[in-house]
């Protein structure tokens, strides 16, 4: 009896028997290809075109608390009004053929293999593709969703082919014109104008009409403001691209200068101290959802934040009842809170006002992080088999080559005896962890702050010098809060984030977080490390936060050059939080630079030790209420004693400090068994540093937080060179 389909084949023996004729490899072709027709017939006549009345409807999305319930705030104040094709100038129209599809008028409103590259990346679960033509495009927004299917780009498909033959192109680039998202709130490109040049569509001249073109494909990252290179390379390219298909002539191309931008009216949504979380969330889906501006505005989308309102509420309070406002012009504020060992975001304050002031000082601004980092030093010695028993000269002043180091104090500084590392960090002893970075090597002491949070572009951390170790680096509040909770989770690092799920109008999951964490310490190190830093709050510059809060703590005070910047960073097992002052004023010249932060509440010597320890201590005091009172591991004494060889030769001074006279502690040769007390009453030292700091100001961060880059708000100390000994300020 003969078969229908001669497979395994007759007449053929051995593995020859399973190679396909060519008829029947044809035949499979054909019946597949006839498949695909059938299938895409019958998808064809049951896709319609949907009504453009339909296509103006937008839903808000709404950002909840950490609770899933609670409104944050919500996104979505459509802006919109339509204007007729002949309104809109044909420089506009030529910009935005240039940008987006310069085969507009000649292809048939598909790209058939824009469609396939992007079916093939959805089915990979990657981010959305760019490509599509005009009328892709103009369907896409029709339909409003986030989806990420070859189901969707199907219907896109075969509604740009029914819509091609339904409406003219000049109809076509009509109806794109007046539904893309420009950003601002701004749907259309007669809002559009209005938001960014103040003038009607019908008024925008060449370089007008090239920028609004360039910032359709993501209005965030092209934004004229705060990604202004970003603006001009894609504002050339939409130029170049109009002089390459002899729509400008090269002296119109010469001419077109990057534009004047009107100043933006922000929605009062975004005012107080809530805007700043807004705005975090806003960079964060963008930046890890995939989804675009338009999707937010317009999506209806449910966000999760991992702010607790209760958490949050704290930290304002403490920023408005222990930051002053005597003396506080120019200041800024930010403070940070972290799970450890997860990474989630709990509090941000980065500000009074998003409105009226819309740097994030949590986010965007930065500042030397003084003695804050000295940790990192003493992580990386910890894990180079340093023991925390290990002791050094802490005389001052001393001199490492050419590069001279004191401690705080009068005259010559405070002089500490032969102390270990213990009483070194908890008293903040220059001298000592100049000598233990020396001995550590920079570079590890910088890969220990990378490791532990620091993002590796931050300014300042390159190259690693000698006196790095003293906080010539300027981070971030959040980079400084996601080191320490690495400290916190014994050794453990997690990205912070502040977005914890994403999902749709019709509830369908959309993004949800899945922090992952990293080893980058042995627990060891960290029991050890921890040990230290309890120190500085039992008896060393941090002891006020131990007077107030009756539980384990660990942190590190900090104080930049000339008292520009400010800090306290710390922890307990579940929480991790540092806190950054600053203040920003001009110079001589008339830049913008860090200035010192003495006089703010009538304080002569602001330092990490007076206002941010005490903005720290009442946050944590408020934030930990109620909850478990967790243990720290006990420390091991990993390493060995003795290990360092540089050995200084002890000086001594004969200066008297103003506030009191100071009795160098006698250093003990047993093995301690708990922080070191000490009878010195004055506190100890960030650097006067020789370091040569740089002064341009860097873009906000965007590893961890991954938001979009911006200019930062707080400027950076003038350039120091000259070597001295003066003493420094208390770290």
């Amino acid at each position: 009896m003969r078969r229908i389909v001669d497979y395994p084949r007759a007449g053929k023996s051995g593995w020859k028997r399973f190679v396909p004729s060519w008829r029947l490899v044809g035949g499979a072709v054909l019946a597949c290809f006839s498949l695909g027709v059938i299938a895409f017939a019958i998808l064809y006549s049951q896709v319609s075109v949907p009504s453009p009345n339909q296509l103006v409807t937008a839903n808000a999305s709404v950002v909840y608390w950490s609770d899933g319930k609670t409104e944050i705030g919500r996104f979505g104040e459509v802006n919109r009004r339509s204007v007729p094709l002949s309104d809109v100038p044909d420089s506009m129209q030529k910009a935005v053929l240039a940008a987006e599809d310069r085969t507009f008028y000649q292809n048939h409103g598909v790209s058939p293999k824009g469609i396939a590259r992007a079916a093939w990346v959805a089915l990979k679960g990657g981010s959305k593709q760019g490509g599509s033509t005009i009328t892709q495009q103009y369907v896409k927004n029709y339909f409003l969703t986030q989806d990420r299917t070859i189901t969707r780009k199907a219907k896109e498909f075969i509604i740009s082919l029914k819509i091609e033959q339904k409406e003219s192109k000049d109809q076509i680039l009509e109806n794109y014109l007046n539904t893309i998202y420009f950003g601002r709130s701004s749907y259309g490109v007669e809002t559009a104008s209005q938001a960014y040049f103040g003038v009607p569509a019908k008024k925008l001249n060449l370089s007008q009409s090239a920028l609004l073109a360039a910032i359709i494909r993501s209005p965030g990252l092209y934004d004229p403001v705060t990604e202004k290179a970003n603006a001009q390379a894609r504002m050339d390219y939409v130029l170049d691209g109009m002089l390459k298909e002899g729509w400008i002539t090269q002296d119109q191309r010469d001419k077109a200068k990057f534009p004047k931008i009107a100043k933006q009216r922000t929605s009062n949504r975004f005012g107080g101290t809530n805007g700043y979380l807004l705005k975090v969330v806003r960079q964060e889906v963008i930046a890890k959802a995939g989804l675009t501006d338009a999707d937010i505005d317009r999506g209806g989308l449910k966000i999760v934040s991992t702010f607790d309102r209760t958490t949050q509420a704290d930290a304002v309070k403490a920023m408005n009842d222990e930051l002053p406002t005597e003396g506080a012009k120019g200041v800024g504020a930010g403070l940070v809170s972290i799970k450890p060992g997860d990474g989630a975001v709990v509090a941000m304050y980065g500000g009074k006002d998003a409105v009226k002031d819309p740097y994030n000082d949590a986010t965007q601004s930065v500042m030397q992080a003084g003695s804050t980092f000295k940790p990192f030093a003493l992580a990386a010695a910890l894990e180079d088999g340093i023991s925390l028993k290990s002791r050094y000269d802490g005389s001052s002043p001393k001199k490492f080559g050419t590069y001279e180091v004191s401690n705080y104090g009068p005259g010559r500084g405070e002089q500490f005896g032969n102390i270990d590392l213990i009483t070194a960090t908890a008293h903040s002893v220059n001298t000592v962890y100049v000598a233990l970075n020396q001995d550590v090597g920079p570079e590890k002491t910088m890969q220990a702050a990378i490791k532990a949070g620091y993002p590796a572009n931050t300014l300042g951390l390159k190259p690693p010098q000698l006196g790095n170790v003293l906080g010539t680096a300027s981070p971030h509040v959040i980079d400084v809060a996601e080191a320490y909770a690495t400290f916190a989770a014994q050794g453990m690092h997690a990205d912070a984030y502040t977005v914890r799920s994403v999902s749709g109008a019709d509830g369908k999951s959309l993004y949800k977080a899945k922090p992952k964490t990293e080893r980058v310490f042995s627990e060891d190190s960290m029991a050890d490390l921890t040990y230290a830093l309890q120190a500085v709050i039992k008896n060393g510059t941090g002891s006020y936060a131990g007077s107030q809060i009756d539980r384990p703590l660990a942190g590190k005070t900090g104080t930049a050059q000339k008292n520009n910047a400010a800090w306290f960073a710390g922890y307990t097992p579940q929480l991790a939080t540092a806190v950054g002052l600053y203040r920003n004023g001009k110079n001589d010249k008339g830049q913008v630079v860090q200035l010192s932060l003495n006089g703010l509440g009538g304080n002569n010597a602001v330092t990490g030790a007076s206002f941010p320890l005490k903005i720290w201590t009442a946050f944590m005091k408020d934030a930990l209420d109620g909850q478990k009172v967790l243990q720290f591991p006990d420390p091991v004494y990993g390493g060995k004693s003795n290990v360092p060889t540089y050995t200084p030769t002890t000086t001594t001074t004969t200066s008297t400090p103003t506030t009191s006279t100071p009795t160098t502690s006698t250093p003990t040769t047993s093995t301690p068994t708990t922080p070191p007390t000490s009878t010195t009453t004055t506190t100890s030292t960030t650097p006067t540093t020789t370091i040569t700091v740089p002064t341009t100001l860097p873009t906000t961060k965007t590893s961890s937080s991954t938001t979009t880059a911006t200019q930062t708000k707080a400027a950076e100390p003038a350039t120091k060179t000259k070597t001295t000994a003066a003493a420094a300020p208390p770290g």
